[in-house]
């Protein structure tokens, strides 16, 4: 019997905010990978270990998480004013399929970082100590993101005092600013800040449907019997809690225009995200640490490939200082009302401010940028390896 060997690809680990993925340089893919089409996503699902039909993605690099399986794809951009072309692709963890509809805004944070180490910034707008700035073309939404990443003694700065809640380890502070961050058409799809979402077997639900950093579904977390305190397990343990969110989740996808029929959604797990959104109240992080109601805003729990987040996706936190900054959300609603060019929001793990400039243009919603804050660092570099004939 003939046994195909291993070949050995060029990736680099590593962490952005609280994810972590693949990296790659799109020219260190095998050829028929540098294009998208079957063998790109063959070649991504065996580098992380899916499809997994026990969920765990031993035989890979993935950590079987929504935060774990993922994968970038960068590329020296030929746009103007853009330094990297930078294409992330969310890996499913149990069915064959990965999801390129929509951006991971934590990887993001990591994105400059291997533009900068691999040689895909241009070496005379690096500085030797300070702040770089990337320019980074997001080409799942087509959209621009500044990464502004520290440097010392002319290398990239990973460690540092930063904290992040939902990351142990303090780093560098890594700040990310994503340009009119909604995608192609209007901020509100539907039209209207706030609608009434006929769900089968839930009821009708006031919802804010947002296309900013992520399309998003917010729906007020009492309306569907919670409080917005709640820990992964409260959710992720109760299969009908999974199976109440998946329902919202696909009629808000039909509402959005994002899929013709609720059949769809099974096929397009990454987006959108629907989320709950509660007042301010005391709660226990999973880390232990107390958060206080006059710490934050508002809280916010959110779901991402069918289970709820550990903290918030990058993402996801853009839709939420997007909705904060327009009056009449549920997300404003629930901080309080009134404008607001800045949210600091309570998640599972803790806290992450967010801010927004957002504006009106002929009557409709303009977010001109969104900012945050995360870190990043590398994991592990060197080679990736998997069978030959895995594409």
């Amino acid at each position: 019997m003939t046994h195909v060997p291993q070949i050995r690809i060029p990736a680099t680990y590593m962490r952005g905010g609280t994810s972590k993925g693949v990296f790659f340089a799109l020219s260190d893919l095998p050829e028929a990978a540098q294009r998208p089409g079957d063998a790109r996503d063959a070649l991504l699902q065996r580098v992380i270990g899916s499809p997994d039909p026990y969920g765990k993605q031993t035989d890979g690099m993935g950590g079987a998480t929504s935060s774990t399986s993922k994968t970038v794809i960068l590329a020296k951009s030929d746009r103007p004013e853009h330094d990297v072309d930078y294409l992330f692709g969310q890996i499913s963890i149990d069915k064959p399929f990965v999801d390129w509809s929509g951006n991971c805004g934590n990887l993001s944070a990591a994105v400059g970082a291997f533009a900068i180490n691999s040689g895909l910034v241009d070496a005379d707008q690096l500085p030797e100590n300070g702040t770089a700035t990337v320019r980074i073309w997001q080409a799942n939404i087509g959209k621009t993101i500044i990464a502004r990443i520290p440097m010392t003694d002319g290398a990239v700065q990973e460690t540092g005092d930063f904290e992040l809640d939902g990351v142990t380890f303090p780093a560098a502070e890594v700040q990310i600013e994503f340009v009119d961050p909604a995608g192609d058409g209007a901020i509100f799809p539907t039209g209207n800040v706030v609608d009434e979402l006929e769900v089968p077997g839930v009821g009708t639900l006031q919802a804010t449907m947002i296309n900013a950093g992520i399309p998003t579904i917010f729906v007020n977390a009492a309306a569907v019997g919670y409080t917005g305190t709640e820990l992964q397990d409260d959710i992720n343990n109760d299969e009908q809690a999974l199976s109440m969110f998946e329902t919202i989740r696909a009629h808000g996808a039909v509402r959005m225009g994002l899929i013709e029929d609720v059949s769809e959604a099974a096929g397009r797990q990454h987006t959108p995200k629907v989320a709950f959104v509660a007042p301010p109240a005391d709660y226990e992080a999973s880390s232990g640490k107390m958060v206080k109601a006059t710490d934050v805003d508002v809280l916010v729990r959110a779901l991402s490939m069918g289970k709820l987040h550990h903290a918030m996706m990058g993402t996801a936190a853009v839709a939420i200082s997007a909705a904060a900054a327009i009056p009449g959300t549920v997300v404003n609603e629930a901080a309080g009302g009134g404008d607001r060019t800045d949210v600091r929001f309570g998640h599972p793990s803790g806290i992450l401010r967010v801010g927004a400039k957002a504006s009106q243009s002929e009557g409709e919603w303009v977010v001109d940028k969104a900012i945050m804050s995360r870190s990043a660092r590398i994991l592990m570099e060197g080679w990736v390896r998997i069978p030959g004939d895995a594409f």
